[in-house]
């Protein structure tokens, strides 16, 4: 995969000219360590469903072992630092689906990243085989569950304690 220009996929506003995404690289592995001072506790709580101060190492660890056919992922980069991580892993039974995780840097939430990136990651997965998506968002994270039902307004949820669980078939629009 090429890198794309960002404001060809969504609007963002406004856009460093030097923003850019492209699949996650071994070269990455501290970048995405450093991408953790940028993370206020409440991201990393809606994204890892659990108290951490920084970006969990077996975290990294998978990232770093991804086979980009089955586990892959994007990057939003910000001259040389990541603002942003789009993932997928494929379900080894129903090899169509895939869950799917993002990641965004808090000084570039609410600004249309996490859009761009799920349009770039949906197109990668569909040409890899994957037909839908399965996300898991906890209720308070009242912006990914606004994306969800933006994206897919047919979606329909299962609740399970804290977090609801979305079947999103793709591809999914490009939620500007």
């Amino acid at each position: 995969m090429t890198q794309l220009d960002v404001r060809s996929a969504a609007h963002i506003d406004p856009t460093p000219d030097d923003l850019r995404i492209r699949p996650y690289g071994i070269t990455d592995h501290d970048r995405v360590h450093r991408m953790s001072e940028r993370l206020s506790a409440a991201s990393l709580y809606t994204r890892f469903f659990s108290g951490t101060p920084r970006l969990p190492d077996h975290y990294v660890g998978l990232l770093d072992g991804l086979d980009h056919w089955d586990r892959d992922a994007l990057v939003a980069l910000d001259g040389d630092e990541i603002v942003g991580i789009a993932e997928y892993a494929r379900d080894r039974k129903q090899p169509w689906r895939a869950d799917v995780a993002v990641l965004i840097a808090d000084p570039w939430q609410r600004r249309g990243l996490g859009s761009v990136l799920v349009t770039c990651l949906t197109e990668l997965a569909g040409r890899r085989g994957i037909t839908e998506f399965d996300a898991d968002v906890i209720l308070e994270n009242r912006p990914a569950l606004r994306f969800v039902h933006r994206g897919w307004p047919a979606a329909v949820s299962t609740t399970d304690g804290g977090s609801a669980h979305f079947h999103l078939p793709l591809p999914g629009p490009a939620v500007r």
